[in-house]
């Protein structure tokens, strides 16, 4: 936390411009690119992506990096181009809204599905940026619309809002999606928040109130007994993914932390609407970043998640609201805050409710 007073009382007397202290800017970079820029006195700043869902770029903490970005990022978007090539990394992108994981053909319709859907190629528009006294705490948000859909088949739409609250090292994603069609749609969520070196490194651990730790596939597997440690960059290393039951807490919150003893993020999120969580460790030269993933579905697309019963539908009508909130952990005792956290929620917390049997057949 800044080790200056930035409460409403001392800053009234001091400025009339909160923008000294906090704001978003929006630009247009040399490709076209649209970009907002936050920055927050509390140390942390970050990037908004609007041409690609408005999704999170660039994230540091007193310009320490959060996050891992791919050369030449942030890349527009190419509906030829494919998942992987444009991936930008960054801090957060999201998957979905109908189909998270692999590229498939669906088995009913004969539609092709590319790698984790179309949202992050989407253009969001009315954005609009709004700031001003809560009681005492002074918030600024950028909100923004993004819809997927196409003609004769289904129309979802997506109400986010990205806030920052005033000398606070944290940013919250609200996200409320809405079926504007006339038949039920499938609903596959996924937020991939990615972090990098210096954050990620040799040493750092992931703690979470696990009730269970299933590994995607045989690679996983063979590592599963160090599923929460994080090592050094390996040439030509193989991802490992983990599927995880988590405990929420009584306020029905799901919380993880990804941290050394000095320094982290914790990630919060609703456990009602996104029960599912994917870990993603990705620790290879070079393209160093590892995901950790809330959502209401894990990254197996339509085919399977229907199969196994996992598959979501959004109805006529009918809206979710997703909410996350990341925090920086700046030293130890913000570190040891937020692991008694985790403690309390292991010991005390509700399994958050899960389908992944035949997950655990196929590791068995």
């Amino acid at each position: 936390m800044p080790n200056f007073d930035l409460s409403r009382a001392m800053i009234e007397q001091h400025s009339v411009d909160l923008r000294q202290f906090i704001d978003w800017r929006q630009a247009t970079l040399t490709n076209g690119l649209r970009v907002v820029d936050g920055y927050n006195a509390s140390g942390l700043t970050l990037t908004l992506l609007p041409d690609r869902g408005l999704d999170i770029g660039l994230a540091a903490y007193n310009g320490r990096p959060l996050t891992w970005i791919s050369q030449g990022s942030p890349h527009a978007a190419d509906f030829g181009g494919g998942w992987l090539r444009l991936f930008n990394g960054g801090l957060l992108v999201t998957c979905g809204l109908r189909h998270v994981g692999p590229p498939e053909k669906d088995t009913q319709s004969g539609q092709f599905r590319d790698l984790h859907g179309d949202f992050s190629l989407l253009r969001a528009y009315n954005l609009a940026v709004r700031s001003g006294w809560q009681g005492q705490q002074y918030v600024s948000e950028v909100s923004g619309e993004v819809a997927e859909g196409a003609l004769f088949d289904q129309q979802l739409h997506l109400a986010r809002t990205v806030r920052m609250v005033l000398g606070e090292p944290a940013v919250e994603v609200i996200d409320v999606v809405e079926n504007r069609y006339d038949t039920p749609a499938p609903l596959m969520v996924l937020y991939h928040f990615n972090f990098g070196y210096p954050l990620l490194q040799a040493g750092v651990t992931l703690h979470a109130p696990v009730r269970a730790v299933v590994p995607r596939d045989p690679v996983a597997a063979a590592a599963s007994e160090e599923w929460f440690r994080y090592r050094c960059a390996v040439p030509r290393h193989q991802e490992e993914v983990f599927f995880h039951q988590l405990c929420a807490n009584a306020q029905g919150e799901a919380q993880v932390v990804l941290s050394s003893e000095e320094f982290g993020v914790a990630l919060s999120w609703d456990a009602a609407a996104a029960p599912y969580f994917t870990q993603w460790k990705n620790y290879r030269k070079g393209t160093y970043v590892c995901g950790i993933e809330p959502g209401n579905c894990v990254p197996e697309g339509q085919n399977r998640a229907r199969r196994s019963g996992r598959l979501q539908q959004l109805a006529p009508g009918e809206r979710r609201t997703f909410r996350s909130r990341l925090v920086v952990l700046e030293n130890a005792a913000a570190v040891a805050a937020a692991l008694g956290e985790i403690d309390r929620q292991r010991g005390q917390g509700e399994p958050v409710s899960i389908v992944l049997d035949d997950y655990l057949a196929a590791s068995d």
